[in-house]
């Protein structure tokens, strides 16, 4: 479907925008606006196909009128230019500032999440990430604490100061995490789960959403758009590497996602290199390279003690390597013009 994009002249005043938006709902269109510091924009969405944008064109508030052909709308830069800042509990991510996510891959127990939470937290982490709900290949593997997972990461939360990050699996468990959980992770299995994603537009938390195993961009753009076109427009994607002919490392990072997203969408765009590689070492090069491209933050796995750790402790950097990458990452991200 395409859909038209008015841009406004910039200082347009209140009554001028009403009216102009009085002049698309006339035409049996539905509007989304964007105010930015200069300039309004106005999507019209619906089927614009037989609308005549002349009249729009010579109206003395509009600049100019713009189609736009790819199918996701309110992730589209084109509907709004300027870079979206999602903010976590008080800790803003986009626009400059860097998320740097980190914590165990999953959940074991309280003293081992609170030890790894102190140490991130110590090193510049502004968010903690812990897997209550573990989605793993084999039935056989480790799956987690489910909700005695949640409430530890809920108690470390309290003890520590760092807003939560964590992997929501199955809707029976909505409503607790939008009550508990500060930003609400969708796991690359779960990118294309369209009930489920309907289902985070209607909850009060930002949603991190991690790119499918073989997802085009344009089919995670989409399931940000199922996201934000139910009503939550809080949205942070998550590059993670896809899956490719190599099987030297877990999964292929796609560096490249970050500047063509950039320009795609007004989304934040932080990298998990951990997943990507699936080995330790892969880690700190992956994630300096990420912050260099251009990347909103990182999701880093740090565990005190990898080679005992429930699940994949081979992906996981000790405390001390994280600290390293950081004291280097933030070197990177002052060249670039991003803070932590």
């Amino acid at each position: 479907m395409l859909t038209m994009i008015i841009v406004l002249k910039p200082r347009t005043t209140k009554e001028d925008i009403t009216r102009v938006e009085q002049m698309i709902k006339r035409r049996g269109l539905d509007t989304h606006i964007v105010e930015g510091q200069e300039v309004t924009i106005i999507g019209c969405i619906g089927d614009t196909t037989k609308i005549d944008s002349k009249p729009f064109e010579v109206d003395s508030s509009v600049d100019k009128v713009m189609h736009v052909q790819e199918p996701y709308k309110l992730a589209n830069r084109a509907f709004h230019p300027e870079d979206s800042i999602i903010d976590v509990s008080g800790v803003k991510v986009g626009g400059g500032n860097l998320a740097l996510i980190a914590g165990p891959c999953s959940v074991e127990s309280y003293d081992q999440v609170l030890e790894i939470a102190k140490a991130a937290k110590a090193s510049g982490a502004n968010l903690l990430r812990g897997g209550a709900f573990k989605p793993r290949t084999s039935p056989y593997s480790f799956q987690g604490l489910g909700l005695e997972g949640l409430n530890i990461l809920c108690e470390v939360k309290k003890a520590v100061g760092l807003p939560i990050v964590t992997e929501l699996m199955s809707p029976e468990h909505l409503d607790v995490f939008n009550e508990k959980v500060d930003l609400i992770q969708i796991g690359a299995r779960n990118m294309q789960n369209f009930d489920l994603l309907k289902q985070l537009g209607q909850v009060d938390r930002p949603i991190l959403l991690k790119r499918g195993l073989n997802a085009t961009y344009e089919e995670w753009m989409m399931s940000a758009e199922y996201i934000m076109a139910s009503g939550n427009e809080n949205v942070i994607l998550c590059e993670r590497g896809i899956r490719t002919f190599e099987t030297y490392t877990r999964n292929t990072l796609d560096l490249q996602s970050i500047p063509v997203l950039r320009k795609l969408t007004h989304l934040p765009v932080i990298v998990d290199p951990s997943h990507a590689g699936g080995k330790w070492w892969l880690v700190e090069s992956m994630a300096k390279a990420s912050i260099a491209a251009g990347a909103d933050g990182l999701m880093v796995e740090v565990h005190n003690a990898p080679e005992n750790a429930l699940c994949d402790g081979a992906q996981s950097l000790k405390p001390r390597k994280y600290d390293e990458l950081i004291k280097e990452v933030s070197q990177i991200a002052q060249v670039i013009g991003k803070s932590i």
